[in-house]
């Protein structure tokens, strides 16, 4: 059965969507079958992944209110050969549909279920903040991977992820853990980054991942291709991080 993993914050800006596109082209590329689950209405990692969000006629938004099973709304993605579960602006409109519905935490993990069994990876894009759509992918989740720069908002941001993180873990999903931490947009010569890193590593020990995501100007290019920056440009040095970490990634599932 599938791992399936929350890439979240609620910080904005923090390369969740290029982690979230890059680590599912990563992970295809080292053989695993993989699904990224678009739940941003901005629709960022299904543009990234080469899908044009325009012409969806089903998407996450009719899959989470009952209108479509999530087989029949997933595309591949050609450039990443990886499937997606796609989003466009319709998804804004979810949050207060989804009021009203039994089991709303939960329509997602719901809907995800009947495909599970077709993938090695579920990857949620999730988007920066807590809301409904959010809840929804914590609560599919095996686990939460947290991209975060290393800078000092950053640090303030996190503490609030990780209090949310436990408050769904003892209400709603007892399987959800922090899988790790990763640190992305890293330039080296920037002292407060360093030290930030440091105190990552301090805190949450073997909870941060070893590889980190250097700031690249290729991963930013990409998307305007329609393209994963491991695919774009597989010899620049954001995309061989980024393969580097869809190993680390599949060595940690192992050991859970």
């Amino acid at each position: 059965m599938a791992k399936i993993f929350c890439v979240a914050n609620q910080k904005g800006g923090v390369g969740k969507t290029t982690t979230a596109v890059n680590l599912a082209a990563g992970l295809a590329k080292i053989g695993q079958r993989v699904l990224l689950v678009d739940l941003d209405p901005q629709g960022n990692a299904t543009m990234g992944a080469g899908i044009n969000k325009a012409t969806l006629t089903a998407t996450v938004y009719q899959v989470l209110l009952g209108m479509a099973d999530a087989k029949s709304a997933i595309k591949l993605s050609e450039t990443g050969k990886f499937d997606v579960l796609p989003a466009n602006r319709e998804l804004a409109g979810a949050e207060v549909e989804m009021v009203e519905l039994e089991n709303r935490e939960k329509r997602l993990k719901n809907a995800l279920a009947a495909v599970e069994a077709d993938y090695d990876f579920m990857l949620i894009d999730c988007p920066p903040a807590l809301s409904m759509l959010t809840l929804n992918g914590l609560c599919a989740a095996h686990g939460v991977i947290i991209p975060m720069q290393c800078e000092y908002y950053a640090l303030e941001g996190l503490s609030d992820l990780v209090n949310t993180i436990k408050i769904v873990h003892a209400k709603l999903n007892p399987d959800l853990k922090i899988i790790g931490l990763l640190r992305v947009m890293f330039d080296p010569r920037v002292t407060l980054s360093q030290q930030v890193s440091a105190q990552l590593e301090q805190h949450f020990g073997d909870k941060v991942f070893k590889v980190i995501i250097p700031r690249n100007v290729r991963l930013a290019e990409a998307p305007s291709y329609g393209m994963p920056g491991v695919i774009f440009d597989p010899a620049s040095k954001g995309a061989q991080a980024y393969i580097a970490f869809g190993g680390e990634m599949v060595e940690r599932v192992k050991s859970m």
